[in-house]
């Protein structure tokens, strides 16, 4: 099984921390002069190891990625074009008037109370039903 990319240097500073120790009851037990323990040798073997793997993964890394190929689409058949519509009828001059007159026209104030009197004045003049009609 691989080593994790991202363990690589916890397991380097690790390995450093056992192989000081190892380093240091040797050194306490039998002189700085003495030769390498087996427990060091094997630790010195594995940090080399580990830092071997290191520099191929660096360099894995920095080598260029392959990249995707480009999708190119290819050219739609052009549509065929619509026919033209026919043209409408041109309507009469009154009903112009008449469909633009009822159609945007707000009444004015003026208007507004014109009307209003002549209801009044129609009110007034019709025949009063009785109540009891």
């Amino acid at each position: 099984m691989p080593i994790r990319t991202a363990t690589l240097n916890t397991q380097i500073r690790k390995n450093g921390v056992r192989l000081h120790l190892a380093m240091l009851s040797r050194a306490h037990s039998s002189g700085s002069d003495s030769t390498a323990s087996p427990q060091e040798r094997t630790l010195l073997e594995e940090r080399a190891a580990l830092k071997k793997a290191r520099g191929e993964r660096q360099a894995l890394a920095k080598a260029p990625k392959p990249k995707a190929a480009r999708f190119v689409s290819e050219a739609k058949a052009p549509k065929a074009a619509k026919a033209p519509k026919a043209p409408k009828a041109p309507k009469a001059a009154k009903e112009l008037k008449a469909v633009a007159g009822a159609k945007g026209h707000k009444p004015t104030r003026a208007e507004k109370s014109n009307k209003k009197a002549e209801n009044l004045e129609a009110a007034k003049k019709a025949e009063r039903k009785s109540a009891k009609t």
